[in-house]
């Protein structure tokens, strides 16, 4: 799905004092691409993530998924949770993986729960770990996966629900590079493979030349990167 946002703009409140984080802020991300977003260090870039997913509302602006406007949910008091829920898939740093259940019962946790069959939500999450390399994993719970495997646990738990764009925040930041290369070319391939769009907010340079685009989010708004793309992929 085509993701669209209009001049946002967020701001916090600390101790009396007003902290702009985001101003102005435009992003058009066409269905089915792929998109990283770099930048320094506080300049907001999980905030932004924040919005585009419908985590948090806008002080300003508008986003669109899919030629849906979230402010219809915002102002009506729609049920903005299935909405995310159905069309939005969220990969982070740390995996948020349910401890107590195993690998296959994690990717088809978000699938019963939207009502989907016992026996289809089994095999849908069974065919995603087995594309991402983790055939041999299916019956292992958290605590006894490497972080890369519980990474691709996650991956494939973000894609089950085939939403319409995935958001991820730092996946790789808790592996090493040689694992996070890994862990992104899996991403990828899932996302090119179910039409996904993806947006991706990464601290590593190598990483984001992965994706098909890349934007620098400044203080002074959003920033083309093209430079920073491998060959391939521009």
């Amino acid at each position: 799905m085509e993701l669209v946002a209009k001049e946002l703009s967020k701001h916090f409140d600390d101790a009396g004092r007003r902290i702009e984080v985001l101003h102005g802020i435009s992003l058009n991300v066409p269905s089915g691409s792929s998109l990283s977003v770099i930048g320094e260090s506080g300049v907001g870039k999980t905030t932004l993530l924040h919005l585009l997913g419908a985590l948090e509302i806008p002080d300003g602006g508008e986003v669109r998924l899919g030629g849906i406007s979230y402010a219809d949910y915002y102002k009506v008091g729609r049920d903005i949770a299935a909405f995310r829920g159905e069309r939005i898939g969220f990969i982070f740093q740390f995996h948020h993986l349910l401890p107590e259940f195993d690998a296959k019962e994690n990717v088809a946790m978000p699938l019963l729960i939207r009502g989907m069959g016992e026996a289809e939500a089994n095999s849908r999450a069974e065919e995603l770990l087995v594309r991402v390399g983790l055939k041999e994993r299916l019956t292992h719970r958290p605590g006894m996966l490497s972080g890369g495997e519980q990474q691709r646990v996650a991956i494939a738990r973000a894609v089950a629900g085939k939403p319409g764009v995935i958001l991820a925040d730092e996946p790789t930041g808790n592996l090493d590079v040689k694992t996070g290369s890994i862990v992104i070319e899996l991403l990828l391939s899932l996302q090119r493979e179910e039409n996904i769009t993806l947006i991706l907010v990464t601290h590593s340079l190598e990483l984001a030349g992965m994706t098909s685009r890349v934007v620098e989010l400044t203080q002074g708004g959003i920033v083309e990167r093209p430079d920073l793309l491998r060959r391939s992929n521009g």
